[in-house]
């Protein structure tokens, strides 16, 4: 099987001045992630890896650069899922923690639950030594900026993400060499929250889903809107049922969101013969993919540059 692996860096109006920024960090992350790929390595290695590498960098809100809530604290959230047993972990409302998606395989592999918030997620941080930063290392001047001008939440939800001044999420999906599956998403939220607040990103079937059988997904985007069609695992009914390709069943689940709740988001797929989508209803996503040798990736609607790769593995 020759491994395929997709990455997004989340789908919302990206202005010009973190574009190219963008374009470059999805980039640089899916050859972190092909890297374990090319060298034998697991779905599940690859997609944490590549999503690592977007939490590590403050152009992408996850991890390193991610929002405020309503207090002017960070609340991070993620998942990981393994599409050949279909173990899962999540995390959501945590703090202080750079790297929620390897926090999120920790509750997979070493407890017998999916998914710990809040206060229970952060002791059982401190009961495996998963490093702790400050919040201020977390975060960006902009976005401090930016949340003193939007402290107040007097807008909804949805008017704060059709904005140009609010993140999203990163993901990633991969096929490996031996035909297994994996997904990673993680997300620092929408800026101004109310605390508490969660969204799609740790939910599973909403904000990830993977299986063998069927495919991979990471979805990105309004995060109520894509709770309340459960994308990810809608996505996949439609290459299970109706044998869409992964284009075809991301476009149709995509379009069903915005008619039937009035969302926009994207969502990057793989299928078990290694096809694979971006596709997105927001103004922009940056995205890219590796398959064979050919780097892909795009930020606009209907947009895709090729590059050759080169060989990377050691």
């Amino acid at each position: 099987m020759k491994p395929v692996i997709v990455v997004h860096g989340g789908a919302w109006a990206i202005p010009d001045k973190i574009a190219e920024d963008s374009i470059r960090g999805v980039k640089n992350a899916i050859l972190e992630g092909f890297k374990i790929l090319e060298n034998g390595g697991s779905a599940l290695d690859a997609v944490e890896r590549a999503v690592r590498s977007m939490e590590d960098n403050p152009v992408f809100d996850a991890g390193h650069g991610a929002v405020l809530n309503a207090n002017g604290e960070v609340e991070l959230d993620a998942v990981i899922m393994d599409g050949k047993t279909l173990a899962a972990g999540a995390v959501s409302s945590i703090r202080n923690i750079s790297n929620p998606v390897t926090f999120a395989r920790s509750v997979m592999e070493k407890t017998d639950h999916v998914m710990l918030t809040d206060r229970g997620a952060n002791q059982y941080a401190d009961s495996q030594g998963i490093p702790k930063v400050a919040t201020e290392e977390l975060i960006t001047e902009d976005e401090r900026k930016e949340w003193e001008h939007y402290q107040k939440y007097t807008d909804s939800v949805k008017t704060l993400f059709n904005s140009q001044l609010v993140h999203d999420t990163v993901g990633a999906v991969a096929l490996d060499c031996n035909g297994n599956m994996a997904c990673a998403t993680s997300t620092g939220g929408i800026r101004n929250k109310m605390v508490g607040r969660v969204g799609d990103t740790p939910i599973i079937g909403s904000g990830g889903y993977a299986d063998n059988h069927i495919g991979a997904v990471s979805c990105t985007g309004h995060g109520e809107s894509i709770m309340k069609v459960t994308l990810a695992r809608l996505i996949l009914f439609h290459m299970e049922q109706g044998s869409k390709s992964p284009e075809q069943a991301t476009d149709e689940a995509l379009q069903y969101m915005a008619e039937r709740v009035i969302g926009a988001g994207g969502a990057i797929v793989i299928s078990p013969d290694g096809n694979w989508a971006a596709r997105f209803t927001t103004e922009r996503m940056a995205w890219a993919s590796i398959k064979e040798d050919t780097l892909s990736y795009g930020l606009n609607p209907k947009e895709m540059f090729n590059e050759k790769t080169f060989r990377i593995a050691s």
